[in-house]
């Protein structure tokens, strides 16, 4: 720390309880109150030196003109005791932590230069422009002592000085920084050994950031402008700035970005995040989006400002295949039904989509509106990773059982157009939310297994879907199916003459044929018996065997063994059918189950066609 001796003389001011006194043989015939403290000194000395007092002591001459009152001197009784001292030409000691208050008190009882020469305005400011001002942690220790000496340290630039002196330092090229810095996270490094060695010597390289913890210390109005001006100099990357945000961040608010919230602090957290946000910079990747969420969470939590939490929102949209589930799983509200944020992350989603809008438009010489197409701004490898990251997401809150239908079926519906090669993920989301909700009705089970294409399903995910007692039978038979189509295509084989039946409910055929009884759809729909589950299991064991079967042997072989494996399929979706008509014989159709009457059950019979508009792609 630098330092600044003023005067020869020793220090005589001595102190008892609020009164401080000039021990000299000369008696003292001049008191000043400041604040609660009385300091019994001599007219000449401080007179000599300040215009003030010259003011004060003329003004109280028809009263008692050896006693005067000071309430307002910035810096208060400290502060006037170095103004006291130097016109005594005591030693006092300058540095970073009274300086600024030296100079405002210093102002403030006008000891200028016309009232004598060398005065202490004059030697304040010669100290700061040569010590204060050049060191890089001097300059923050003074900047921090501003804020108490306000208005005084604003009118006379001092702040600014100060910023503009942190704000140069932070810009200089990095290897030209020889002063010293805090930097916890290169201090570790060192202690793991893991920085290079030469010669037994440690080749210090200055990071990019070495002076964002250091700022962490400075108050966030301060730090703001201290910010605002290293962006405006325009040598700092983005990368840094966001870098210096988020340990700022950490530092002011700690456990909070995992959502713990102290009641007692959410009003100090409210300046800090707006201002946060506000910082960062506009660029993509500037900022991690994880750590976007984390500050999404500490907004809700405190609940930000709309316009804030808005922002958060947009620029999270914006990255948000980088994102993790973790990241994603935003408590909700004390009092809401549900244990995460659904809404809130429908809204990052929406922002995702409407960052890839592919159409603009322009306005012709004929004033007439043309749209061009181009391609929107995220990759196809981008759209599959969020489209998976949403599956996660799914599978997760799909736990909650306070979690609506809509809210699910709402969110899958947003990334239905992003092409993925696989549905497990959404077939995972979808079982998960069956089993944590067993109450929903066979018209609700078969809007939200309608997400997902069981073309898309695995070998693995067929498997276990067709012992999963909670899928509609409408559901198991067409992954069996599928799973039966893929291994005729693969074998050569051409696909299995099934019932008509079995064709109209996977094969999409539109015809009205209905020669079983109205209530066919709802059976197809209800969840599959034991029986049916068996029958089913049994076939995709003997499909899966078939399959292995024609590796092993040679073509004609494993040719004809999968045709018996075909007719094998072709009795049982038979079996099941003819079983399925004689229940619809002997029982009515229940109205309070029934997805639709006779006169538009043509419109809800599930088709690949409608499957299209209504799976995941």
């Amino acid at each position: 720390m630098k330092f600044m001796k003023l005067g020869s003389k020793p220090d005589s001011l001595q102190t008892d309880g609020n009164i401080r006194y000039v021990a000299t043989e000369l008696a003292t015939d001049f008191v000043v109150h400041v604040e609660d403290v009385k300091f019994y000194l001599h007219k000449f000395p401080l007179l000599s030196k300040s215009a003030r007092l010259q003011k004060l002591v003329s003004s109280s001459n028809e009263g008692n003109g050896d006693e005067v009152h000071i309430h307002d001197i910035p810096g208060g009784s400290n502060a006037f005791e170095i103004c006291a001292k130097f016109c005594y030409g005591m030693t006092v000691t300058l540095n970073a932590h009274n300086v600024i208050a030296a100079r405002c008190a210093a102002e403030y009882l006008e000891m200028h230069e016309t009232v004598e020469k060398g005065n202490l305005i004059y030697k304040v400011d010669v100290f700061m422009n040569s010590s204060i001002f050049r060191s890089w942690k001097d300059s923050i220790m003074a900047l921090q002592t501003t804020k108490s000496l306000l208005p005084l340290s604003e009118e006379l630039k001092l702040i600014s000085h100060c910023i503009d002196a942190i704000a140069s330092k932070a810009s200089v090229d990095v290897s030209k920084v020889d002063w010293s810095y805090t930097y916890n996270r290169k201090k570790i490094l060192e202690e793991n050994g893991d920085n290079p060695t030469w010669n037994g010597v440690r080749n210090r390289m200055v990071p990019n950031d070495w002076w964002v913890e250091d700022l962490c210390e400075l108050e966030i109005d301060l730090y703001k402008r201290v910010i605002v001006n290293i962006k405006g100099k325009g040598t700092i990357s983005n990368e840094v700035i966001g870098e210096a945000l988020k340990a700022y961040a950490y530092r002011r608010f700690p456990g909070s970005v995992k959502g713990v919230i102290q009641v007692d602090d959410v009003s100090k957290f409210h300046s800090v995040l707006d201002s946060i946000v506000w910082l960062l910079p506009a660029e993509k990747g500037s900022v991690s989006c994880s750590f976007l969420l984390k500050l999404l969470k500490v907004a809700i939590s405190v609940d930000l400002g709309e316009t804030a939490k808005g922002e958060l929102v947009k620029r999270i949209g914006q990255q948000l295949e980088e994102a993790s589930v973790n990241d994603l799983l935003i408590r909700a509200r004390d009092g809401e039904a549900t244990t995460y944020d659904v809404n809130i992350v429908q809204k990052i989603v929406v922002e995702f989509m409407t960052q890839d809008r592919d159409a603009e438009t322009e306005m012709e010489n004929d004033n007439e509106i043309r749209e061009i197409r181009k391609p929107g701004i995220f990759s196809e490898a981008s759209k599959l990773m969020v489209a998976k990251l949403v599956d996660s997401y799914l599978a997760e809150v799909a736990k909650d059982p306070n979690l609506p239908l809509l809210s699910f079926i709402g969110l899958a519906e947003m990334v239905s157009s992003f092409s993925r090669p696989a549905h497990d993920g959404l077939y995972r989301a979808i079982d998960t939310y069956l089993k944590g909700h067993p109450g929903i009705n066979k018209s609700e089970r078969k809007r939200i297994c309608k997400l997902m294409d069981c073309k898309k399903l695995s070998a693995d995910a067929c498997l276990h879907a067709v012992q999963n007692e909670r899928l509609p039978l409408r559901v198991v038979v067409q992954v069996l199916f599928f799973e039966q189509v893929r291994a005729a295509a693969s074998s050569g084989s051409s696909t299995p003459d099934l019932p008509k039946a079995i064709k109209d409910l996977n094969c999409g055929s539109n015809g009205s044929s209905r020669s079983t009884t109205a209530n066919t759809d709802e059976d197809w729909d209800a969840v599959a018996s034991a029986e049916e589950l068996r029958a089913l299991r049994g076939e995709l064991a003997a499909l899966r065997l078939g399959n292995g079967a024609m590796h092993e042997r040679n073509g004609d072989k494993a040719s004809m063994s999968k045709m018996k494996g075909l007719i094998m399929s072709k009795k049982i979706f038979s079996k099941i059918w003819s079983r399925k008509a004689a229940q619809g014989e002997n029982s009515g159709s229940d109205s309070t189950e029934s997805l639709g009457s006779s006169n538009n059950l043509e419109e809800t019979k599930y088709t690949p066609s409608r499957n299209g508009r209504h799976s995941v792609s």
